[in-house]
C-alpha cells in the first residue's frame, strides 16, 4: 500500500497542473494520480473531491464507471490477455487458462508478492497477430500456451 506522504506528494503535484480547480479536471486529474500511484487509493479520491468541490461518491462513480482505473495496487508486471474475436477463435481461452495456471490468480487479481497483475481486454488493435498478450505494453503474438510457460518463466528468472 501506499503511505498518505506519498499520496500528498503525488497530488500536490497533481493539483499544481490543475490549479482552476475545474470538476471536468476530474478525468485528467484521476488519470495523472494513478499514473504516479499506480492505483486510486481511497485518500486520495477523497482529496480529488475537496481539491475540486464535489462529493466522494463522485469521484468513485467516476474511478469505478471507468475500466482504465485501479482501485487496488497492481502488480509490477502487467499481463494483459487479449479477448478480442480474432484472438478467441485462434485459441485466446487456452492462453488465458494458461497464464492464469501459471501465475495462479485470475483476472483483476495480483500476485501476492505484488510481482504480476492479469487482466484481459476486449481488443488490443494486433488482430493479424492473434492470439495476443501484452506484458507490460510489450506484445506478444501468436501466443501459444508452450510461448506464454517460455515468457513467464523468462520474466519470473528477471525477476530474481
Amino acid at each position: 500500500m501506499t503511505c498518505v506522504c506519498e499520496i500528498q506528494e503525488v497530488l500536490e503535484k497533481v493539483f499544481k497542473n490543475h490549479a482552476a480547480a475545474q470538476k471536468d479536471d476530474l478525468i485528467p486529474i484521476l488519470q495523472e494520480t494513478q499514473e504516479e500511484l499506480g492505483y486510486l487509493p481511497d485518500e486520495a479520491m477523497q482529496e480529488i473531491a475537496s481539491f475540486l468541490g464535489i462529493t466522494p461518491g463522485v469521484v468513485l462513480g467516476v474511478a469505478t464507471f471507468y475500466a482504465q482505473f485501479k482501485r487496488v495496487p497492481s502488480g509490477r508486471i502487467k499481463v494483459t490477455v487479449c479477448r478480442g474475436t480474432a484472438c478467441h477463435v485462434r485459441g485466446g481461452v487456452r492462453i488465458q487458462k494458461e497464464v492464469e495456471r501459471r501465475l495462479g490468480i485470475k483476472p483483476g487479481e495480483t500476485t501476492e508478492d505484488m510481482e504480476y497483475s492479469l487482466e484481459t481486454v476486449a481488443c488490443i488493435g494486433a488482430c493479424a497477430l492473434a492470439p495476443n498478450l501484452t506484458i507490460n505494453n510489450d506484445v506478444h503474438g501468436q501466443m501459444t500456451t508452450k510461448k506464454v510457460g517460455e515468457i513467464i518463466s523468462d520474466r519470473t528468472r528477471e525477476s530474481a
